[in-house]
């Protein structure tokens, strides 16, 4: 029986723009919330200031940061792994990184049957 997989991960990039983040904000979480605008993207806010709600799922973390996902979008999400990358461009109104010139964003792959298998134990 092999290990389960990460529900989330994140690439370099997005890991050195938590850092900094981390660095002047303090203690960050995430959330990916769906639908249409900025709920698309994966949002970056420092803790304390965007409340986990009873219906949220945690997925992991990534550089030290929570990452959470509300329950309709881990119902869609939950057969993929979230990669959080970085590339350049303007983030979510209220995420962290606006302003940096760079912004998250969310990529996927699907999980294999064994990791699928994994995930279920």
């Amino acid at each position: 029986m092999s290990a389960a997989p990460p529900r989330v991960t994140a690439t370099p990039a997005a890991l050195a723009l938590i850092a900094r983040l981390r660095a002047t904000h303090g203690e960050v979480l995430f959330h990916q919330s769906g639908g249409c605008c900025d709920g698309s993207a994966p949002m970056c806010y420092p803790v304390g200031d965007f409340l986990i709600g009873d219906g949220d799922v945690r997925l992991g973390a990534i550089g030290g940061a929570e990452f959470y996902i509300s329950g309709p979008q881990y119902e869609v999400w939950k057969h993929t792994q979230l990669i959080i990358d970085v590339v350049p461009g303007r983030g979510g109104m209220f995420s962290l990184e606006n302003g940096s010139g760079q912004r998250f964003l969310l990529r996927s792959r699907v999980f294999d049957a064994a990791e699928s298998a994994a995930l279920t134990v």
